[in-house]
């Protein structure tokens, strides 16, 4: 079984935030390689994600700009 360090009180948007910022801390401690692009890269995909799911559960569902 996996123990887990957030509690299942935490929500989507915060655990994804928390995970991006983890990602970024990572990439800025590593020197420029592959490994620091992938995780930047997962980091944006983030950001994306989190955008859509704000945009998701927007009332009204405006569309993005």
């Amino acid at each position: 079984m996996q123990v887990r360090s957030e509690s299942q009180s935490s929500t989507f948007e915060y655990r994804l935030t928390q995970e991006a910022i983890n990602l970024r801390q990572q990439a800025q401690e590593m020197p420029v390689c592959v490994r620091r692009a992938e995780l930047l890269q997962k980091a944006r995909q983030i950001d994306v994600a989190l955008e859509v799911n704000r945009w998701l559960s927007s009332p009204g569902l405006q569309p993005p700009m």
